[in-house]
């Protein structure tokens, strides 16, 4: 029974693990509660009376789950939530708060071709600025709207799961949906995503040489005028290509007293948006070390919103701690 519960619910891990993650908005979060949802339904599985599928079975414990944790932990947010943007200014200081956190596309192009749950992986909604929409709904309308209009679940079984009846299910998803359209940005009409052009692979060649050459200029003639810069877990963030170009002309300026050092890029992805891993090589080290990943949103050809998150972990994208000696710039 132990192999075969094991390889019955093994199949849906990763999905599960997306749908913790959309709930949580932590990639470290949503790996712990898919073991908590693997651990209650292994405990549970006597009770499984097979009257809805194993897949919608574990989507029922992992929303639980979820909502056990989200109601005694507060929402995870994103510097431009907290305030106005600043203006570069010397050192800033890292704040400890529940930071909103970027997941890797490895971990969602991992999905076997046989698994029930990788279409919907596929088409999920999961680009940054659809989660931080997403974490300022109430825990319950946050589990509505997943189920809803992600997984397509109808309205009588997201009552059932959340124990409440279908008109207050259905008044909850449309709380959502109001929010969610009075947080998403004005320009993202788009809702699908799509593997990177020409033109985006491109920019991001020409985004990692600006930043490995220190040339803050270069950097200035991918950015929109006002382009945003985010960089958790920092409150201080930039709200114009003109002030992420000075807060760049002096951490990356070797006589300046705020210089951070240099800088290797590799392209990545997360959250289904282009992206660099980034080394840096502080100005006392000799080695560049794993600094963080930056997801770029591009329209029109230009980076319209920089998000840099020193707290990912290079074992999340599969990468080494330390940039190889033998390597060349990415």
């Amino acid at each position: 029974m132990g192999r075969d519960f094991e390889t019955l619910v093994e199949r849906h891990r990763r999905e599960i693990q997306v749908h913790c993650y959309r709930m949580l908005g932590s990639l470290a979060d949503a790996e712990d509660l898919t073991q908590e949802t693997f651990l209650r339904a292994w405990k549970g599985r006597d009770g499984f009376e097979g009257r809805a599928s194993v897949r919608t079975w574990l989507y029922r414990i992992a929303t639980n789950a979820c909502l056990d944790v989200l109601a005694r932990r507060p929402r995870r947010v994103l510097p431009d939530q907290l305030g106005p943007a600043g203006e570069p200014d010397g050192p800033i200081t890292a704040v400890d708060l529940p930071w909103l956190e970027p997941y890797p596309d490895r971990l969602l192009d991992g999905a076997a071709a046989d698994d029930t749950g990788a279409a919907v992986v596929e088409r999920e909604t999961i680009e940054l600025a659809y989660l931080a929409a997403v974490q300022y709904l109430p825990p319950r309308q946050r589990a509505t709207l997943i189920l809803r209009d992600v997984l397509g679940w109808p309205a009588k079984e997201t009552a059932a799961l959340l124990e409440t009846s279908v008109a207050s299910a259905n008044s909850a998803l449309q709380r959502a949906r109001a929010t969610l359209r009075e947080r998403l940005p004005a320009r993202r009409t788009e809702w699908t995503v799509s593997d990177p052009t020409a033109e985006e692979t491109a920019l991001l060649n020409r985004f990692i040489a600006a930043y490995e050459d220190g040339d803050p200029q270069a950097v200035a003639r991918l950015l929109h005028a006002d382009a945003q810069a985010i960089m958790p877990p920092y409150s201080l963030w930039f709200g114009t290509r003109a002030s992420i170009v000075r807060a760049l002309s002096l951490s990356m300026d070797p006589a300046s007293p705020h210089c951070v050092g240099r800088f290797r890029m590799r392209p990545v992805r997360a959250n289904r948006q282009p992206a660099v891993a980034t080394y840096l090589r502080r100005p006392d080290e000799h080695d560049h070390r794993w600094f963080g990943v930056t997801l770029l949103t591009i329209e029109g050809g230009l980076i319209t919103a920089m998000a840099a998150f020193e707290s990912a972990t290079a074992a999340a994208w599969g990468l080494p701690e330390t940039w190889p000696a033998s390597s060349a710039p990415a």
